[in-house]
């Protein structure tokens, strides 16, 4: 029997409803409030500093630094992610130079010397600098700071550049995770993103990783591009299964065309999966996954059971901030590069967008970043509750008895049973894990007070 006559005879009327229902614009939630309701008027950068100040002084976890590294070879033309493309690599040494002094400003407003959980390397492509230029930003960083001996340090990978020399230099550098996007193994689809990636590379990049005791290995797959069928989606499961990475990331395709430009007008609307097709999809690799022996984590995460991120799902400590989901709940993030996002817990502050921007003002001694938000008591409690529905499924009801707005919106998907109610709690129902960002909506209150007029957000479906 066909794939895609197993999944209709399982597809009830009621969830093709669903679908048409809740299949609106809607954001991730990787923060509260998100990036367009930033209150920027009443964000300044001594606010700002005076929110690490703070959180530093409380920080009992160690903190937490994101890095940008904006350079691509090519363009992938699926990618939302703030990148400059060009096979000129003479833009390394300035910009690492760089990102050591942005470090060193964000080193004065530290009270004692900072204690490090977590570093990210993302992209861009982390692997488009030279392993030397690699080695000497983290040291820049470790050698003015202690790295705790739990440390999670990780990089996110091209498989088709990542060498071995460079993941021979971060080991040494203590870095014990790396994240690869796999997309989809689908010749067809690979040409339409621009990612052409052997199966046989991935797993040669994959080999050597383990090789060397990289402890982690994610994967990154997308559902919802262009062309992509349920038979794309049951060859790229089926051959990441076999490979067996520690995490997956099984992510929605955000087509936002209007934010990003040209790159994701190398195909049109026509080339790509509508709402149920996609959920189909989804329902497809999910099921692969789970009955591989993955855990579902999240949303659009899968782990193995003896992966430290599943062990953190099930004690209670699952953590979502920019990066994503992570084990370790670190309040203060600094995030250094262009674009980059930092979270003080207490606000946020984003860098200027340009690398030009960038450059000039860490050359001139000043502050990159451009743009923020200061958090009110409002923000820091409706945050708390989007984060516990994000990372546990679940949140408390009794907080909510002030604002009834919210519980009048969770009616709706209560009778669509998305929702329970479980003594004092809201619990999110197996029905209910697809539509997670529209449940998260209920409690936005900044998006309800000021509804867009223009599409701000991908498809939640």
């Amino acid at each position: 029997m066909e794939i895609r006559t197993i999944l209709l005879q399982t597809r009830t009327t009621v969830e093709r409803n669903l679908i048409s229902k809740y299949n609106t614009p809607g954001p991730r939630y990787t923060s509260y409030p998100t990036v367009p309701y930033w209150d920027i008027k009443g964000f300044n950068i001594e606010g700002w500093n005076d929110s690490v100040r703070q959180s530093f002084k409380q920080d009992d976890q160690g903190i937490s630094i994101y890095i940008h590294l904006p350079y691509c070879e090519s363009l992938c033309t699926f990618c939302g992610c703030n990148k400059r493309i060009t096979k000129n690599h003479s833009v390394e040494a300035p910009y690492i130079d760089a990102l050591i002094r942005e470090w060193q400003q964000y080193l004065s407003l530290f009270s004692t010397v900072p204690r490090i959980q977590e570093i990210h390397l993302g992209g861009g492509t982390p692997t488009f600098f030279s392993s030397d230029n690699l080695s000497r930003l983290i040291s820049a960083i470790s050698d003015s700071a202690e790295i705790l001996p739990n440390a999670t340090l990780g990089l996110e990978g091209h498989p088709n550049s990542t060498t071995l020399e460079q993941l021979k230099t971060l080991r040494t550098l203590g870095f014990n995770r790396v994240s690869y996007g796999i997309q989809c193994f689908d010749p067809k689809v690979q040409l339409a993103i621009n990612r052409v990636q052997t199966i046989d590379q991935v797993k040669a990049i994959t080999d050597i990783s383990r090789s060397l005791n990289y402890s982690s290995i994610n994967y990154d797959i997308i559902y919802g591009l262009p062309h992509q069928t349920l038979q794309s989606i049951d060859l790229t499961v089926h051959e990441v299964i076999k490979l067996r990475p520690d995490r997956i990331a099984f992510y929605s395709y955000a087509h936002v065309p209007w934010i990003k430009g040209n790159g994701q007008r190398k195909f049109t609307e026509a080339d790509l999966p509508n709402a149920s097709d996609k959920l189909e999809l989804y329902t497809l690799g999910k099921q692969k996954l789970l009955d591989a022996g993955y855990i579902e984590i999240g949303m659009d995460h899968f782990a193995l059971p003896s992966d430290t991120l599943s062990t953190s799902y099930h004690e209670g400590r699952l953590h979502r901030n920019f990066m994503g989901y992570t084990e370790d709940h670190s309040r203060l993030m600094i995030g250094l590069g262009v674009s980059a996002i930092s979270d003080s817990w207490f606000g946020f502050a984003q860098n200027v967008k340009s690398v030009e921007d960038y450059l000039a003002h860490i050359h001139n001694g000043e502050s990159a970043v451009f743009r923020g938000h200061l958090l009110t008591e409002e923000d820091l409690m409706i945050r708390e509750h989007i984060l516990d529905l994000m990372c546990h499924f679940q949140t408390n009801i009794p907080e909510l008895s002030q604002q009834p707005d919210i519980l009048d919106r969770l009616a709706e998907p209560l009778r669509d049973n998305l929702i329970a109610l479980d003594d004092d709690q809201i619990r999110i129902t197996s029905e209910g894990r697809p539509f997670l960002r529209n449940i998260c909506m209920a409690f936005d209150l900044r998006l309800w007070a000021d509804q867009p007029q223009t599409q701000l957000f991908s498809m939640t479906v």
